[in-house]
């Protein structure tokens, strides 16, 4: 762990957060919501909701199932399309002090490059995630697992870009540790772990799952540890990066991802029981 837990985070290609407190994909939107609860700019980075080349309305509800200390969500990827982020919603980014990294996801190795491709020149957006790891779309998921899959992805999205490529791993593999290295050799700059982890909730009164697809992603304090467990692997396995992701609810929780050898955190689930979760995670760690 750095000395100086609270400081600033250098993730690559002139991408540097003013601290390593982010809030993670799909639990703080595109910032505008949150940003009307809570001093947003006093947060590291924002990754934006997953984006994709056309909008898409997100699977059918419900989406959102509670589980013992957790979360299961299968929203789906529902997001305006990447021409509407673009158009709409950077020039509103536009004087924030947080860093704002543009997720993306889709279903073919041109989709990201094409997301890629229309957010280069957009001064608002510091950075790109590719998700690779999304449990909601079976497809975007397949690059996640496979170590050659996902180095493929990620040579062709860094052939278009300079901007700092942050890819996110799924923990539904064999061997993340594999994945990471390969996507560092193809030149991510940083990388980001870890997705949910792939669960399922039964209604016991009708003996269904309670998601209408079965599956969701699984999130929250209850994956914490599976979370911490991949981090430490990743962080052996590279010499990137790494921002811990999986059940940060405070800054012990959060200091235990930067003990492993994790550069930044994201705060994900815990927003939605208290906005200010990252603001105390920051206090608690300069603190």
């Amino acid at each position: 762990m750095s000395e100086n837990a609270s400081g600033a985070v250098d993730l690559g290609r002139g991408l540097i957060l003013p601290n390593p407190v982010g809030l993670a994909s799909g639990t703080a939107g595109y910032g505008f919501e949150l940003d009307q609860l809570i001093d947003i700019n006093r947060v590291g980075a924002l990754y934006t909701k997953g984006t994709t080349v056309r909008a898409r309305e997100g699977n059918p509800p419900p989406r959102v199932a509670e589980t013992g200390g957790g979360m299961l969500n299968s929203i789906g990827l529902q997001n305006p399309g990447v021409d509407a982020v673009a158009a709409e919603y950077a020039p509103r980014w536009k004087g924030w002090a947080i860093q704002v990294i543009v997720n993306i996801a889709g279903g073919s190795v041109e989709e990201y490059v094409h997301c890629t491709t229309v957010l280069e020149p957009i001064d608002e957006v510091a950075g790109i995630e590719l998700n690779i790891s999304c449990p909601n779309i079976a497809r975007g998921l397949d690059f996640g697992r496979d170590p050659v899959a996902a180095a493929r992805l990620v040579a062709a999205v860094r052939a278009v870009t300079e901007r700092c490529v942050i890819v996110k791993l799924s923990p539904n593999v064999t061997d993340i540790a594999a994945v990471a290295r390969a996507v560092e050799d193809a030149g991510a700059d940083a990388v980001s772990a870890v997705n949910t982890y792939i669960g399922r909730k039964i209604h016991r009164a009708s003996g269904r799952s309670v998601l209408p697809l079965g599956n969701g992603g699984l999130s929250g304090p209850a994956i914490q540890p599976l979370a911490l467990a991949a981090v430490a692997a990743v962080c052996e396995a590279v010499d990137i990066p790494v921002i811990g992701v999986g059940g940060i609810v405070d800054a012990a929780s959060a200091r235990d991802f930067l003990i492993v050898g994790a550069s930044a955190v994201q705060v994900g689930t815990a927003t939605f029981v208290n906005p200010e979760t990252a603001l105390q995670v920051l206090d608690g760690l300069r603190g």
